[in-house]
C-alpha cells in the first residue's frame, strides 16, 4: 500500500463543498488511493460542517462585501493554523489568486510543492465583467483584472510545480502562454456514477405525453440563455409535442427575474417547464425523463476552455445529446458517438434535435454514451488519473 499523502487545499467555493469535482473527487475517490485533503476556505452557512476527505478549516463565512475584503486575511490566518496543525505534502490553491501568492511563499518555506487548480479562467472573467458596461466604478474593476492577471500569469503559475486545468483546451491556452506542458494536467468534469444509479425519473405530470428535451444547469446573460427560449419558440410552432425542460435557475436574483420576465413575455408556458433550483438527484430525474439533452454553450475566451458537466450527465443517463462546438463538447460527442455537435444557432440545434428525436437508433446512441462515460469520465476513472499525478509529483518530483 502506498504511503498516505496529505494535501492542504484553499478553495474559492463555499465549504463544505457541493460541486462534484471537489466533493466526489477529493472527498470520495482520492481517499481510496491514500490521498487525503484538508480544505480551507469560507463556510457556506452557520451549521456544523463535515468533510469526508480530511480536515476542514473554516476561515470566516461567505457573503457580503466585507467578506470579499477580509477573505484573504482570514485565509492567511487559516493557512498558518492549518500548517501548524499538520504538515502537508503540498499546498494547493483552487481559483484564488491573492492568497495563492502567500501559498507560494508558505510552500517554499516548508520546502514542499505548490499546486494550482484552475477550474475557470477567472482573470479573463474579471476582464469581461469590467468591459461589460454593467458595473459601478469600472476603473476599479479594470484594476482588479489587470492586477490579478499580473499575479496569476507572472508569479503564481510560473511557481506551480503542477497546474490542474479544466480541459485540454485550457491546457493548450496556458501552453501558448509559455507554461511547460509537463506541468499541466487536464481534469475534465466527470460523473458520480453512484449518484446516477440512484436517480429516479421525475414524477412531473406536465411531462406526460410530451417529447421531452432537457437543459440542465444555469441560465444567465453571459451564457446567452435566451437561446433556449428562441429554440422553444421554434419547436412550439413546428413541433408542439416537444417540451423543453430547463432544470436549473439563474445564479442571482436579478438574473432569475430577467429570465422569468423573458419567459412570461414570450408566452411559452405550454412549451417550457422552468423548474428553478433543485437537489442534484431531482434535477437528474428530469434528464431521466428526457429523449434528448442539450448543451448550448457560447463560443469565446471564457467558455471555449470549459468542460460542461451537463453533457456527460446526459450521456451517463443514456440520453443522447446535442451540444455546441466548444472543444470539450466536440471531443465528447465525437468519441462517444452519442449525439450531434453543431454551431450554436437555433436552426442548427432545431435540426439536430429533430434528427435525434426521429432516429430509430437513438437508444443505441444512448447506450454508447453510457459506455463512454463509464470508461472515460466517471470520477472513479478520473480519481485514479489524478492520484497518479499527485503521487508522481509528491513521491518522485515529476
Amino acid at each position: 500500500m502506498p504511503r498516505p499523502l496529505a494535501i492542504l487545499c484553499l478553495l474559492r467555493d463555499p465549504l463544505p463543498p457541493r460541486r462534484a469535482d471537489v466533493l466526489t473527487l477529493f472527498g470520495v475517490e482520492l481517499p481510496r488511493h491514500g490521498i487525503h485533503t484538508a480544505l480551507l476556505g469560507q463556510a457556506a452557512g452557520t451549521g456544523a460542517a463535515t468533510w469526508p476527505g480530511g480536515a476542514l478549516h473554516l476561515a470566516g463565512r461567505c457573503g457580503g462585501a466585507a467578506n470579499s475584503v477580509l477573505a484573504p486575511v482570514r485565509d492567511t490566518w487559516g493557512l498558518l493554523r492549518a500548517m501548524a496543525a499538520a504538515r502537508p505534502d503540498c499546498i494547493q490553491v483552487r481559483d484564488k489568486i491573492l492568497v495563492a501568492v502567500l501559498a507560494v511563499l508558505a510552500a517554499a518555506l516548508l520546502r514542499i510543492p505548490f499546486v494550482y487548480w484552475m477550474s475557470f479562467p477567472i482573470v479573463e472573467g474579471y476582464a469581461a465583467h469590467a468591459a461589460s458596461g454593467a458595473v459601478r466604478w469600472p476603473f476599479l474593476h479594470r484594476l482588479r483584472a489587470w492586477s490579478t492577471h499580473r499575479l496569476l500569469y507572472g508569479l503564481v503559475l510560473p511557481k506551480a510545480a503542477l497546474v490542474f486545468v479544466q480541459s485540454a483546451a485550457m491546457a493548450e491556452a496556458l501552453a501558448a502562454r509559455g507554461m511547460p506542458r509537463a506541468r499541466l494536467a487536464a481534469v475534465p468534469m466527470g460523473v458520480d456514477l453512484a449518484l446516477v444509479a440512484r436517480v429516479a425519473p421525475a414524477p412531473d405530470a406536465r411531462l406526460a405525453g410530451r417529447r421531452v428535451v432537457v437543459y440542465l444547469g444555469s441560465v444567465a446573460r453571459s451564457r446567452a440563455s435566451l437561446f433556449l427560449l428562441e429554440l422553444a419558440e421554434v419547436f412550439g410552432e413546428a413541433r408542439p409535442d416537444v417540451l423543453l425542460v430547463i432544470a436549473g435557475d439563474a445564479p442571482s436574483p436579478a438574473e432569475a427575474a430577467w429570465f422569468r420576465a423573458e419567459l412570461a413575455q414570450r408566452a411559452l408556458g405550454a412549451n417550457v417547464v422552468f423548474t428553478g433550483w433543485l437537489a442534484h438527484a431531482d434535477a437528474l430525474g428530469y434528464v431521466a425523463r428526457a429523449e434528448v439533452g442539450i448543451s448550448p454553450v457560447p463560443r469565446g475566451a471564457l467558455f471555449d476552455v470549459s468542460s460542461p458537466t451537463k453533457l456527460v450527465e446526459y450521456l451517463a443517463l443514456g440520453v443522447p445529446a446535442v451540444a455546441s462546438d466548444i472543444p470539450d463538447q466536440k471531443l465528447v460527442l465525437e468519441q462517444s458517438g452519442a449525439g450531434h455537435c453543431v454551431p450554436m444557432t437555433v436552426p442548427a440545434f432545431y435540426a439536430a434535435i429533430g434528427r435525434l428525436l426521429d432516429d430509430p437508433q437513438r437508444a443505441a446512441r444512448g447506450a454508447r454514451g453510457q459506455a463512454w462515460v463509464q470508461a472515460h469520465r466517471s470520477y472513479a476513472v478520473l480519481g485514479r488519473e489524478v492520484a497518479l499525478r499527485y503521487r508522481s509529483l509528491l513521491e518522485h518530483g515529476q
